[in-house]
């Protein structure tokens, strides 16, 4: 297929069918980094009232940069992956210090920030400033993989990544890359989802009973009932002994949890 007949069906489909998102109603780009964060490994209709309530509570990164990393978890909570809160939180410190609140516009300063990699770089970039970065997630691979590679399996991100360059809207990528999303999205729900055929398919694990599920437990605790001994956290989660260890310690090393005198908190930047 021709890059202009590509271009024609992906916006035909946005003109009839294309989604809409209070992080695309504003493109204010501390907005959209918020809403690029939140969106990871995470369904878009979850993440809607939770980006609500966020930008109301903290509008801007100096606002952010304000609150206490408890404060943000709390926020969190429910979203998930709380990592990703936390690189959220170091990112307001950075724009709020370094940048004098200014969300950078180039993907090559926010590659330098905290839990920051090529895609949410591209994104933040072109969402926020109508960059026309080159990037590649779940949807827009889909796209690609449906398109161009229809009987092939074990597609790389790399065979792919020229042809979004070339077909590219570089005058409003913003655009274009919404289109492809929603496009992308909508593939899924009436066919077999052609992600499946890329180099790069993995199904995502079970949460219920996983080490992610356990570390969740572990920060909902701390955030909602405050600081604890080890025992006590114990009895408010219901971990076992041996499993909470082995949660505690990889929260430490994280930088996520601290312990003092036996007593585990939230840690806080320094």
């Amino acid at each position: 297929m021709k890059t202009a007949e590509f271009r024609k069906v992906i916006y035909a489909n946005y003109r009839e069918a294309g989604r809409t998102f209070p992080w695309r109603d504003n493109t204010a780009p501390w907005g959209v980094m918020v809403s690029e964060f939140m969106l990871q490994q995470t369904q878009t209709e979850r993440v809607i009232p939770y980006w609500e309530r966020w930008m109301k509570k903290w509008p801007s990164p100096k606002a952010l940069n304000r609150a206490s990393l408890e404060d943000a978890l709390r926020e969190w909570s429910g979203l998930g992956y709380n990592r990703r809160c936390r690189s959220l939180k170091e990112c307001a410190r950075y724009i709020a210090e370094k940048h004098r609140g200014v969300v950078p516009g180039v993907p090559e300063e926010l590659l330098s920030f905290p839990g920051i990699g090529p895609y949410t770089a591209g994104a933040v970039a072109c969402f926020a400033y109508n960059y026309p970065a080159v990037f590649i997630e779940t949807n827009i691979r889909s796209v690609f993989l449906h398109f161009f590679f229809e009987n092939k399996t074990g597609v790389r991100d790399g065979e792919i990544l020229p042809l979004i360059a070339a077909a590219l809207d570089r005058k409003n990528p913003r655009q274009w890359y919404w289109a492809l999303m929603d496009y992308g999205a909508a593939l899924k729900r009436i066919t077999v989802n052609p992600g499946r055929r890329s180099a790069h398919y993995g199904r995502q694990a079970k949460f219920e009973g996983s080490f992610r599920q356990l570390r969740g437990a572990v920060i909902r605790s701390l955030v909602s009932s405050g600081p604890a001994c080890r025992e006590n956290l114990g009895s408010r989660t219901g971990i076992a002994a041996e499993d909470l260890y082995d949660v505690l310690e990889v929260l430490k090393k994280e930088q996520m949890v601290g312990e003092e005198g036996g007593i585990y908190r939230i840690r806080e930047e320094k």
